[in-house]
């Protein structure tokens, strides 16, 4: 069975290359069931509805160092955009606690079910 997808893919994250590096992980795992393309990332909550209106993304990940109020304007914002974007907040504080193996094993459990949806 060929994988499902191109799921393109925005990540919100102030260290845009970590995202590039760990998104890439998370493709690579999962890339026998999935086609996800990282298209792009906004530093800031103000670039997220022009990257949104832009690229038009399947997906839009909120990264660890977002509060819950910050990645719920996120994803307001991005959802204001596109109605039918997934969206994911990767929990406050995880990058931190537990490093960039744990967001990449976290992910890889969240998102087929997510993309699945």
């Amino acid at each position: 069975m060929s994988p499902k997808g191109p799921f393109r893919l925005v990540t919100v994250n102030t260290a845009p290359e970590r995202a590039k590096r760990l998104i890439g992980r998370v493709a690579e795992a999962l890339s026998d069931r999935y086609t996800i393309l990282h298209v792009d990332n906004c530093e800031k909550i103000e670039e997220v509805e022009p990257k949104v209106k832009e690229h038009m993304p399947d997906v839009l990940f909120s990264a660890s160092m977002w509060s819950d109020e910050q990645a719920k304007q996120i994803h307001d914002i991005a959802r204001s955009v596109n109605p039918s974007i997934k969206l994911h907040a990767i929990p406050e504080g995880l990058q931190v606690e537990r490093g960039p193996d744990a967001i990449v094993e976290y992910l890889c459990e969240k998102v087929p079910p997510l993309l699945d949806s």
